[in-house]
């Protein structure tokens, strides 16, 4: 393959990157246009409703025919809320459009390349396609598995506690990974954490940082506050039902009175069943966030439902801050798992990255 179709669609996930933080639930797409080695046009996918990356390209500059196209995802081709993005570039006639992975969802993977060959456009699939998995790893697990990806984000000492014996945890990590983790949130299309949590905290749960701090063109999204309260033991009296932004808050709890309280307090309550172990089904209200278009899930919450998702296979990623402080052996630890009596029942991971923040250590860990 040759070198420069690595050169050009690095150019385009670069492109894409830009809508990082406003694009989804839609993927995060790139286009950049070639004609005689050199880059005519380029274009992003800015948020959901916006013209799509090709479009941008398309209307960057005077396009002539037999240019090659650089997109990080197929081409859309059906009709969503825009028109369908293969049949602009037919209209534009390029020699090529290469690109760098089919597009996972049902209604549209290998279409748009298909219709792209019956119009005589040589197609080249697969350039840099582990790159562009990894911009849009939210957005394929929800098309292909009905689930976000989910990361579990924690604070510890270095003895693994993660707050005191009487559940305070302010502060574990210094300023700088604490202004980390807004990074992190801004990524998210959703914070979830337990009433639990929110009982020994009362965080605010929301994105405190600015379209200048995220260095983007359009406003930041606050992503939906997730809390798991299973009997409603949040009064609405906390600070996040204060902040901006949606909040969802799944229950077993059948109480009508505590779930009007909460309505009136802007939340939405959805009630589920109970999983075997009588708690909330996790997976199911993975699911029912995947239906509403959460691409990414951001878990900000205690060590016994930091330990259920990962017991129970939906965490994808840790992401872990370690604090050069020791607790002791009273404080709570990181993550209730339960008693490993084997070592072969033990949980683990693989480390992607490690830097320090501060005094802090933060450690980018992949759930195997």
């Amino acid at each position: 393959m040759p070198l420069s179709h690595h050169y050009w669609m690095a150019e385009a996930l670069r492109q894409a990157r830009r809508g990082f933080y406003s694009t989804p639930p839609n993927p995060h797409v790139g286009c950049v246009i070639v004609d005689g080695g050199k880059m005519i046009g380029s274009g992003w996918h800015g948020y959901s409703g916006g013209p799509h990356a090709e479009v941008n390209a398309l209307q960057s500059a005077e396009i002539p025919t037999g240019a090659d196209f650089y997109i990080t995802l197929e081409p859309c081709s059906h009709h969503g809320k825009t028109p369908p993005c293969v049949d602009a570039l037919i209209e534009a006639k390029p020699a090529r459009v290469i690109v760098a992975m089919e597009d996972p969802n049902p209604q549209a993977c290998g279409r748009g390349l298909e219709k792209l060959r019956a119009h005589g456009i040589d197609v080249v699939s697969g350039v840099l396609e582990a790159e562009a998995r990894e911009l849009n790893r939210g957005f394929i697990k929800r098309m292909e598995q009905g689930l976000p990806f989910v990361s579990i984000k924690m604070a510890c000492s270095l003895d693994g506690r993660s707050a005191l014996k009487n559940g305070s945890s302010r502060w574990i990590t210094s300023k700088a990974s604490r202004r980390d983790v807004q990074f992190l949130r801004a990524g998210a299309g959703a914070i979830l954490s337990s009433a639990q949590t929110v009982l020994d905290d009362d965080p605010s749960l929301n994105l405190r940082l600015t379209r200048q701090d995220l260095k983007q063109v359009f406003e930041q999204r606050q992503p939906a506050r997730v809390l798991v309260d299973s009997r409603l033991r949040l009064s609405g009296s906390e600070k996040l039902f204060d902040a901006d932004g949606e909040i969802l808050i799944y229950t077993l709890s059948e109480d009508a009175d505590r779930q009007e309280r909460l309505a009136a307090r802007g939340a939405t309550v959805i009630r589920l069943e109970a999983d075997p172990s009588a708690h909330i089904c996790l997976t199911a209200m993975l699911r029912d966030l995947a239906r509403r278009g959460i691409n990414d899930v951001h878990s900000e919450c205690g060590q016994r439902l930091a330990g259920a998702l990962l017991s129970q296979r939906l965490a994808d990623q840790i992401v872990l801050y370690l604090a050069p402080h020791l607790l002791g052996s009273e404080a709570r630890g990181g993550f209730d798992l339960g008693e490993i009596t084997d070592m072969g029942q033990r949980k683990n991971c693989s480390i992607r990255d490690i830097r320090q923040l501060g005094d802090d250590l933060r450690l980018t860990l992949s759930v195997d």
